[in-house]
């Protein structure tokens, strides 16, 4: 992943998931090539996390989101880089059963919430992350089998219906309106390779920051784990 790191020359790289502590990753590397590391680790080893690994130093960082329950399994992380700031979040997978879906549910609306409050004073805001929900028909390869399963429940949708109506920009979307890309592929049945996807990634901008949108993109050739990376250029 290092040398493809080096090749992009990102900004800033949010990751969601690492399971790790952050004595256990050697990121030397990437220190050398002038990347700060910022994390937010579960308190459960080997689970949840979300990490920034930036060039520019923040002046300020933000670990949780202020929720005992949730802060401790390492969700949310926030980079302040002057009035704009990079919010990196993995939210729960309800795939495991009724009360991990109820959990999901309950950040969700939780998370915006939290969302809400924090535009009164960082209004330019990049929300990235794994939001574990397909949106709409064109970001899930099997629509109507999946109307039931977790991830493309109806009220999982219509939350993110109502977190886009509240002030934020899919850039993907805003820019690819019809295009059919997936971030997320099943381990299983050779999914990937079949194209059989899901995009449950997204970097979601404040409406401050839409006007600053160049480009937003999806890169299904980078295969580092089951998720792909997906990424946005802003001027500012």
């Amino acid at each position: 992943m290092y040398e493809w790191f080096n090749e992009i020359k990102a900004d800033v790289l949010c990751i969601q998931e690492t399971k790790a502590q952050p004595d256990q990753v050697d990121l030397g590397e990437f220190h050398k090539i002038g990347y700060r590391d910022y994390w937010h680790s579960a308190e459960k080893k080997g689970y949840s996390g979300v990490l920034i690994l930036t060039r520019q130093e923040p002046v300020h960082v933000e670990i949780g989101m202020g929720h005992q329950g949730y802060d401790s399994e390492g969700r949310v992380i926030r980079a302040d880089f002057g009035d704009f700031s990079v919010l990196d979040v993995y939210i729960p997978s309800g795939t495991t059963g009724d009360i991990r879906q109820d959990i999901k549910m309950s950040f969700l609306d939780d998370f915006l919430n939290y969302l809400t409050e924090l535009r009164k004073t960082r209004p330019k805001l990049l929300v990235c992350g794994d939001f574990n929900i397909a949106h709409t028909e064109i970001d899930i390869h099997n629509p109507k089998g999946n109307k039931k399963s977790s991830g493309f429940l109806p009220e999982e949708r219509a939350w993110l219906d109502t977190f886009l109506a509240s002030g934020f920009v899919d850039s993907y979307r805003h820019m690819n309106p019809d295009e059919v890309k997936y971030s997320w592929w099943s381990f299983r049945s050779n999914a990937r390779d079949k194209n059989l996807g899901w995009r449950l990634d997204y970097l979601m901008l404040t409406d401050l920051l839409a006007e600053s949108l160049s480009a937003a993109g999806i890169m299904n050739e980078a295969r580092h784990s089951d998720h792909c990376p997906v990424w946005v250029d802003l001027e500012i």
